[in-house]
């Protein structure tokens, strides 16, 4: 439905998204598994700027090509999308607390925008997996088969470096033959954790809903997995019997927005813990240079694609199902192209 655009305030930037993505948090939510309050999703895209409130920096100028931090790492106020309406939109109003707190970000005029959908998962993979590099692993096990699980196949052994074996956990049929046809999959593809024997320190990414996150991280505790990463968000309160006493959910929150750094890490016996929500802004312009230097490695996980009221017809699909299929496709990510840039 039409909805008014709004001229900047003092501090504020008025941006035209080009292309947003939709991630797994606001599939949640259009299912009514989240109770987040912003009328408008999407906090994964690049926009231009339209209308620079008094005070906002030179460089944010109408015309200037940015990306946005969804994530505040003070103000729990500013959440892009969930919060704060976001991307999903022909304009968006950025109040002052994300400029002010140096979220949004100046992209090169030479930036791929049509790749912008995998800019903010991809920079949430690298802040995984540098993290993860801390411990050497020689294994690294991933949970989930969406984009956050895929993005981390491609990315491993960049990070990780190229001994580390991969092994890629699936939980559906369609997941497994998308992995199978993949022209980077991983080591291992596999359905389960049961009979897994990895090779030397392993390490854990958990890229799963937040109801399937603890039964997730079992399943890797119990496969031997010595650290252990919860990317995937957590019901409140979360927590195991294999490792009593420790409230998962403030584990995750405990590192926010890139902050602290390095991540705090939580100790239980033998293994090491740790989660976080968001990103810094050194991950998001890490992803983006990453992007700039190879996007083909990457490109093909965008495997749908339409403009706004197609978006529209996708969420109706997906709200009224469990399964992540539109058009007899499994859809990894959508990307939906809101405006045509002509720089």
């Amino acid at each position: 439905m039409p909805r008014p655009t709004l001229a900047p305030g003092p501090g504020e930037l008025s941006v035209a998204p080009l292309y947003a993505g939709l991630c797994g948090t606001d599939i949640q939510m259009l299912r009514g598994l989240r109770d987040d309050p912003a009328p408008v999703i999407g906090h994964e895209g690049i926009a231009r700027v339209t209308a620079a409130g008094k005070g906002v920096p030179e460089k944010f100028a109408p015309g200037a090509l940015v990306v946005v931090n969804p994530t505040h790492p003070a103000d729990p106020g500013f959440l892009l999308g969930h919060t704060t309406d976001g991307l999903l939109q022909e304009r968006t109003l950025l109040p002052a607390t994300a400029v002010s707190g140096g979220l949004v970000l100046a992209l090169p005029e030479s930036t791929d925008v049509t790749v912008a959908a995998l800019l903010e998962p991809l920079a949430v993979v690298r802040y995984a997996l540098s993290e993860l590099s801390a411990f050497d692993p020689a294994t690294l096990l991933v949970v989930g088969d969406g984009v956050i699980g895929h993005l981390t196949v491609r990315a491993a052994r960049r990070l990780l470096g190229r001994d580390v074996r991969v092994a890629l956990v699936h939980h559906t049929e369609r997941g497994r033959a998308f992995s199978e046809a993949s022209p980077h999959p991983a080591d291992l593809l596999l359905d389960g954790l049961s009979g897994v024997t990895p090779d030397g320190p392993v390490a854990a990414l958990l890229a799963t809903p937040r109801d399937a996150t603890v039964a997730a991280l079992e399943s890797v505790l119990a496969a031997g997995a010595d650290v252990v990463d919860i990317v995937g968000g957590l019901p409140p309160g979360a927590s195991t019997p294999s490792l009593p006493g420790i409230d998962l959910t403030a584990v995750r929150a405990a590192n926010c927005a890139g902050l602290p750094a390095p991540a705090q890490i939580t100790t239980a016996g033998r293994v090491r813990l740790f989660g976080h929500r968001g990103v810094a802004n050194r991950h998001l312009l890490d992803a983006a240079a990453e992007l700039a230097g190879d996007a083909g490695h990457y490109r093909d996980l965008i495997t749908h694609e339409t403009d706004l009221d197609g978006a529209a017809r996708v969420m109706r699909t997906l709200a009224g199902s469990r399964e992540r299929v539109v058009e007899d496709r499994r859809l990894i990510k959508l990307s939906v192209r809101i405006a045509e840039d002509d720089r």
